[in-house]
């Protein structure tokens, strides 16, 4: 094995140190005071991002406890990423991946994190309705439903969404909880929460190509047996409009 230059194990001991300082020495040619910049430097940046992007999550913890998971993800994850932005989303994976529940962990805590942390990435991504040729008045049953490229589906146990101090569910809600959640035209951050009969519906609309409106309901209505097709391209025919409304559906293909 080859052994590596004096520079690159310094690096990694600073590193080693910032991370775990309780473990891991400080460099010895280095005052402690002038290390505990750096290290309160790197713990503060991190324990600010983080608390941005999940503030709920932040909220229903104590504040000692928030400051522990913080440290141990910054002990215990290796980040695949040098974006500052795309930390949160390592620091999901590290939730989702390697950090063990305890007991007093809240048990919503990995989908409450994960549904705060969409927020984050709409905002952010980079895809675009630009290119999207739509009729945004267009006939949702004659026409073919275009949904936007800014709408992300999402079906969790429990009711993220609705989770604050004063709403903690302990056990999971007895159907999964769909949400779309949309970035508007005017970048405004919003939801949308689906029923398993409307979810399905936009599934079926975000693989569609050459379909209506009409025949997608029809369809539906097929899948799940439902006994009175009319009614079901009726009651689907004003989700749609909602699903309009709310942006996450653009209109119909010109």
């Amino acid at each position: 094995m080859v052994e590596l230059p004096d520079f690159q194990k310094k690096q990694y001991a600073f590193a080693a140190h910032i991370r775990d300082p309780e473990h891991n020495a400080g460099p010895d040619d280095v005052e402690d005071r002038r290390m505990a910049i750096y290290r309160e430097l790197f713990f503060n940046n991190l324990h600010s991002l983080l608390s941005q992007t999940f503030p709920v999550l932040k909220k229903l913890h104590d504040p000692e406890k928030w400051r522990t998971l913080v440290r141990q993800f910054m002990i215990g994850h290796q980040a695949q990423t040098p974006y500052f932005l795309e930390i949160p989303q390592e620091f999901l994976v590290f939730l989702q991946t390697a950090y063990e529940l305890q007991d007093d962990d809240f048990p919503f805590l990995i989908e409450l994190a994960h549904y705060e942390w969409v927020e984050l990435a709409l905002s952010v991504s980079e895809e675009s309705n630009a290119d999207k040729q739509v009729d945004l008045e267009g006939d949702l049953l004659d026409g073919i439903p275009v949904k936007s490229a800014l709408a992300w589906t999402y079906a969790y146990q429990f009711p993220v969404h609705r989770i604050t101090s004063q709403f903690q569910p302990q056990e999971p809600g007895e159907q999964p909880t769909f949400l779309a959640v949309c970035r508007k035209a005017n970048d405004d951050m919003d939801f949308m929460e689906l029923n398993p009969v409307t979810a399905r519906l936009f599934e079926l609309i975000e693989s569609n190509e050459i379909e209506t409106g009409r025949e997608l309901l029809q369809k539906l209505a097929q899948e799940i047996s439902y006994p009175d097709v009319d009614a079901l391209i009726t009651h689907g025919a004003s989700a749609m409009e909602d699903m309009r409304r709310a942006e996450i559906l653009l209109g119909v293909r010109k």
